[in-house]
């Protein structure tokens, strides 16, 4: 259990990072003991960033088809086998980013990145750097004034290191080509494009259209494009109806695989596959390899 000092998030913040409901949150925590908060004195759970990460992976095993019961050996077994992600170098990082964010000091931020970076794989650098220090950030809003500036800051930041990385790499590209875009109303792309930097270094060209995309507009942008599949990345609330209308006019537009992901895929699940499309869940990496399995699957039988 993690310590108290680290524990912060209470089980709103941590369900809406992990994109799993607080009731199904309770259930893992007493019935499977997949996580142990921490209280506060009057007994509410308070979570910390290793809880975020232990979720990420518990959600990551489910999708994979592990049933929810057998979960716990297989974390436990991965942590004596020392396979489950270490600490290493990343608290550090973590700790100098955030001074740097609080003082909005783009020197020292893009310094302390420019270090990680040499020494670490951008996957690596996404899932124990990025990821948190984007959690961490988004706790402040509830505790701290200018907190959301701070946000609006590092994503600024991120957005043109991550596009000028996804614009060198884009040149060597040769896979299937995919369309990529946050869905209507969307306006945090931070997610998309980490997406689309695990989905290049797995060889697929990925077309970015960013925040805000409306429907028809990704379906002129895949049939222009011959775009073998459509992501969309949404963390918002779309509504049932918008989704068995609205994206399943999209799937009978492009007639290719189109994938959802984000915490959107786990809250409505069901409506998506209703509409014939195919949820992703958070988990990048895992997500990047099931819409590259669909393409070699669909591939390999025409």
């Amino acid at each position: 259990m993690a310590a108290a000092t680290d524990a912060t998030l209470p089980i709103r913040t941590i369900a809406s990072l992990t994109g799993v409901n607080p009731i199904t949150l309770r259930a893992w925590e007493r019935r499977y003991g997949l996580i142990r908060p921490s209280r506060t004195a009057k007994g509410h759970r308070l979570y910390s960033q290793r809880d975020a990460d232990q979720i990420r992976r518990v959600v990551s095993l489910v999708e994979e088809g592990v049933p929810i019961s057998q979960v716990r050996p297989l974390l436990d077994a991965e942590a004596k086998s020392g396979t489950a992600s270490a600490r290493g170098p990343w608290r550090a990082y973590l700790d100098q980013m955030l001074a740097a964010v609080s003082r909005f000091d783009e020197v020292a931020l893009d310094r302390i990145y420019d270090e990680a970076l040499s020494v670490h794989s951008i996957e690596g650098i996404t899932q124990h750097l990025i990821l948190p220090l984007l959690a961490g950030i988004g706790a402040r809003w509830q505790r701290l004034a200018g907190a959301v500036a701070e946000e609006h800051f590092f994503c600024t930041f991120l957005r043109s290191k991550l596009g000028a990385r996804l614009l060198h790499r884009a040149r060597f590209a040769n896979g299937p080509r995919i369309v990529a875009a946050c869905a209507p109303g969307e306006q945090h792309e931070i997610g998309l494009l980490l997406f689309a930097l695990e989905a290049d270094a797995a060889g697929l060209r990925v077309i970015l259209l960013g925040a805000n995309a409306p429907f028809e507009e990704v379906a002129l942008a895949q049939s222009r494009s011959m775009s073998s599949a459509v992501v969309i990345s949404s963390s918002i609330d779309l509504g049932p109806g918008q989704l068995r209308r609205e994206l399943a006019q999209l799937v009978r537009k492009t007639g290719v695989p189109v994938f959802v992901g984000g915490s959107t895929a786990q809250r409505r699940r069901r409506d998506i596959l209703a509409a014939g499309a195919i949820a992703l869940g958070v988990e990048i990496e895992h997500g990047v390899r099931l819409v590259a399995r669909a393409l070699a699957d669909s591939k390999a039988a025409s």
